[in-house]
């Protein structure tokens, strides 16, 4: 589910140049997060090559949820159960070699229901 451009306008701390359209809500609940505290972010600025075939068009690539431009930070949040993480793991270990001067957190399900419980969100399932 996308959001539509004029539900996503009233982010204060975004910094995108185009209004966020979130695949999701565990990923529109930590925007609101984020833009409650006022800590800039950007959503999905860039992808990461993992891998090319032999003509160098990508077929692999990781794009993080957002990027904390003054922490440098960027943050994957995934709402899959601890079990099915492993190919997210898996990417980002993949980036953190490529390129190891990218800081990327991944924020499980657990941690999404923590900040949720909190802040007393409703969180997404």
């Amino acid at each position: 589910m996308r959001d539509s451009p004029t539900e996503s306008a009233a982010f204060q701390a975004y910094r995108g140049s185009q209004p966020p359209r979130f695949v999701n809500a565990a990923e529109r609940e930590c925007a609101q997060i984020l833009d409650w505290y006022g800590i800039p972010w950007e959503y999905e600025p860039r992808s990461f090559v993992l891998e090319r075939d032999a003509e160098g068009r990508v077929t692999r690539a990781f794009t993080p949820d957002f990027f904390l431009p003054e922490q440098n930070l960027y943050i994957e949040v995934t709402m899959m159960k601890q079990s099915l993480v492993t190919r997210k793991n898996r990417k980002l270990r993949e980036v953190r070699e490529l390129y190891p001067e990218v800081r990327v957190k991944l924020f499980y399900r657990r941690d999404i229901e923590r900040l949720a419980q909190r802040y007393r969100l409703r969180i997404a399932s």
